[in-house]
């Protein structure tokens, strides 16, 4: 899962930076829309809005903005798009596996971008069903390193709430846990008083292909080009890129 974790906490570095801020909080808001919009507007009694809420929050989109994206949802305002989930698939050079989940009120447009990346930067697009089996689905929960904080307090924690596994990610514990389970390991966590980034469902491959330099490039070039598409909402690949390689690209 080191390609999930590496590529998730690379993003969260570029997340910071002013030309994508844009694109990532309208990705933010539409996702706490549509958690409404499925759940009810009471965070209280939908885990769905109330994660959705959390990321916005923790990655200072203002509570207006929120606000407004709930009552959207919940039909208290009107302006709501309807949104559909559409997964595509596809290959990165390499060979690795490519899952592209979008949420987007234009399926045709979607599908265009979504085509247009793979094409120029030399992946391709697959048939539905012929990569999405090399990934489980899972509950990923990112809790930031702070004080004194260690992978043994952080397991303490989640181990009875159905956690199967914590990974060090240099600056952050990520947890792992059946996709059902992640709300009651997030929970936990806040029980215990651990304050965490993110929890998400996500998509994390059950096999992965190791890159050199060049390959990885590419990839990264591809993911990058797939996640500047507006309807585009999470890209999962199952790369390998070694600590040093990846310092490399970075710089």
């Amino acid at each position: 899962m080191s390609g999930h974790s590496k590529w998730a906490t690379t993003k969260h570095k570029k997340a910071v930076v002013d030309a994508k801020r844009g694109k990532l909080f309208a990705k933010l808001i539409k996702n706490v829309e549509v958690a409404a919009r499925t759940g009810g507007g009471d965070p209280a009694g939908n885990p769905t809005l109330f994660d959705a809420i959390q990321k916005a929050k923790k990655s200072s989109v203002p509570n207006d903005n929120i606000d407004r994206a709930v009552r959207r949802g919940s039909g208290q305002e009107a302006g709501g798009a309807q949104y559909e989930n559409i997964t595509y698939e596809g290959y990165a050079p390499g060979g690795v596996a490519v899952l592209v989940q979008c949420l987007t009120d234009n399926r045709n447009r979607a599908a265009s971008d979504v085509r247009v990346a793979f094409t120029r930067n030399g992946g391709s697009m697959a048939d539905p069903g012929s990569v999405s089996y090399l990934f489980n689905r899972k509950g990923v929960v990112i809790v930031n390193k702070t004080g004194s904080l260690t992978e043994d307090d952080v397991l303490t924690a989640v181990l009875d709430a159905g956690a199967e596994e914590v990974n060090d990610l240099g600056d952050a514990f990520e947890v792992i846990s059946e996709a059902t389970d992640m709300v009651p390991v997030r929970t936990a966590l806040q029980d215990a008083g651990i304050d965490y980034e993110s929890a998400d469902a996500a998509m994390l491959p059950t096999m992965e292909v190791d890159l050199e330099e060049d390959t990885a490039r590419k990839v990264l070039r591809l993911i990058d080009a797939l996640e500047d598409s507006d309807d585009v909402q999470d890209v999962y690949a199952n790369y390998n890129v070694p600590d040093d390689i990846m310092e490399k690209i970075d710089a």
